[in-house]
């Protein structure tokens, strides 16, 4: 049943002679730029699952390896440069690269990230053709599990970069009930695995039936909790500076920006007071004498807990991207958190590329890397375990530190703060983007994500990923809320990735057993044309 009929065959070779058929990459490559609509701040999800499936169509009727792999990497090209254009703010605008340098940059970026996607559908199409596999087992087992890999190996070659990956698009559809199970890779695979449905439903009618099975099942897994309230809720105020990217390292801004921060922590008492990442534009050793301390005082006087992000100096070349945290009982004694997860080229420089860097204008851009596993603030009878800015989109790297509790030595963590300055990028769809983001690490820890940002989008979310309080962005305000911290591993954390990617390896291996099980031989691959 697995090996494709002749009659299919046939069928194939009259779609792959249309006229049409050799406008397919810039199809695909228009496809991509579309489905960025499926994501924040637009929100239209099925966008997502239905540009993939005709994506997969198209490399269903791939003639040639070459071709199945162009497809891939068209339609990744598209989609990351529609996804993440905002790049080109940071590095035109507030970094002083010249304009076409900037938008080549971007475009290279969204190209090269794409070879995974391309290396995806050209396997994909080789297990095709050397297992003579039918359309089913491509379009319900291959691709969607190469897919799914190609994701996830996006999410670290070269330290990383898994913006609007696919599983993000689903934080408000049906398929987030499986996230605190498979993590937004598993959502992705899910979503691939609809796509096919779709791409095969032309042929089988009963694919649809498959498709709606998977997105009732994403409804009924919303109404389990995985993890339960802990302690008291505690009263939280976030804030929102909006000190301009172009002034915030002015000198003469410094003293402004210092006032402007004193004042808006000093100006009523909460459980905790959070500001946004490097919100003091100086090293700790810059600040003025009295600084902190007149801070300590304040925090000791109303009984509030402060987490403050500055850049903390380690010694004459070294200093990290740090919160500091005041808390009323010990506030001579300094809680310290370092960013672990650091941006190439915007706060570490691989080698080679200082070249690259030297092109821009970035102040601070080469910190020292924080531990993976760091303890959270204890403010009241809750646990806040702060990330900054880019950290929150390795949701792995956060379920690990929350998986230690189960060590003695590793306080379990209920609230989630994200501090963050992504002024760099303007008033562009990567604010919104951002919160999707957060919003997924609320679903895949069952935990709040509370978030402090400079210019937005400063939010609460709660443990179902649902914001629930949010400023309006590019405004100086104060967000304040009251929160409930929740205790609990679920799958996710526990497990992290490892059941994604073994599903998708089963997936690759159920495909071989179904062509050997139909005594489908291997056969060499065509020449690719």
């Amino acid at each position: 049943m697995w090996r494709t009929s002749p009659q299919q065959q046939t069928r194939r070779v009259d779609i792959r002679s249309l006229p049409a058929s050799r406008f397919a990459p810039l199809l695909v490559l228009l496809l991509g730029a579309v489905n960025v609509f499926a994501f924040a701040p637009f929100g239209v999800w099925p966008l997502q699952i239905a540009t993939l499936a005709l994506v997969f169509g198209f490399v269903l009727r791939a003639p040639s390896i070459r071709r199945g792999a162009l497809l891939g990497w068209a339609y990744g090209t598209g989609w990351l440069i529609a996804g993440t254009w905002w790049l080109y703010i940071s590095m035109h605008q507030y970094g002083g690269m010249p304009s076409l340098l900037a938008a080549l940059a971007v475009a290279l970026l969204g190209a090269s990230l794409s070879l995974l996607a391309g290396l995806a559908t050209g396997i994909g199409t080789w297990l095709r053709q050397r297992w003579q596999l039918s359309d089913a087992a491509s379009l319900l087992l291959v691709l969607p599990a190469l897919w799914a890999l190609a994701e996830w190996s996006r999410g670290w070659v070269f330290t990383g970069f898994p913006w609007v990956s696919g599983g993000y698009a689903h934080t408000g559809g049906p398929l987030a009930g499986f996230a605190p199970l498979v993590g937004v890779y598993g959502l992705a695979l899910i979503a691939a695995w609809i796509a096919g449905c779709l791409a095969l439903a032309a042929q089988r009618k009963s694919a649809i039936a498959l498709a709606v099975v998977a997105l009732a099942a994403g409804y009924g897994l919303k109404t389990i909790g995985w993890t339960e309230m802990h302690g008291k809720p505690m009263s939280v105020r976030l804030l929102q500076g909006n000190v301009p990217q172009e002034m915030k390292f002015a000198p003469e801004q410094i003293e402004t920006t210092l006032a402007l921060y004193h004042d808006m922590i000093s100006a009523a008492p909460a459980d905790l007071i959070a500001t946004p990442e490097t919100a003091i534009p100086l090293l700790s050793r810059q600040l003025p004498p009295d600084y902190i301390g007149r801070l300590a005082n304040f925090v000791q006087q109303t009984n509030s807990h402060l987490l403050l992000g500055i850049p903390v100096s380690d010694g004459p070349t070294r200093y990290a991207n740090s919160v500091v945290g005041l808390a009323p009982s010990s506030a001579a004694t300094f809680y310290r958190y370092d960013k672990h997860h650091l941006v190439p080229f915007g706060e570490f420089i691989p080698p080679g590329f200082r070249w690259f860097v030297n092109l821009m204008n970035i102040p601070l851009g080469d910190f020292t890397r924080g531990k993976l596993l760091q303890v959270p603030f204890a403010v009241n009878d809750q646990r806040v375990l702060p990330n900054i800015c880019y950290e929150d989109l390795f949701g792995e790297e956060i379920a690990a530190q929350l998986a230690a509790s189960r060590h003695a030595d590793m306080p379990e963590a209920t609230v989630l703060l994200n501090m963050s300055n992504i002024a760099w990028f303007g008033d562009s769809i990567a604010l919104p983007q951002h919160l999707q983001i957060s919003q997924m690490r609320s679903l895949e820890t069952g935990r709040p994500m509370l978030r402090a940002t400079n210019t937005g989008a400063t939010a609460v979310i709660n443990a179902r990923g649902e914001v629930v309080a949010q400023l309006p962005p590019f405004q100086r305000s104060t967000l304040a809320a009251t929160v409930q911290g929740y205790k609990g591993l679920t799958p996710y954390v526990r497990l992290g990735n490892k059941p994604v990617i073994a599903l998708a390896l089963l997936m690759l291996g159920a495909a071989w057993l179904a062509r050997r099980k139909s005594g489908g031989k291997s056969q060499k691959p065509p020449k690719n044309r």
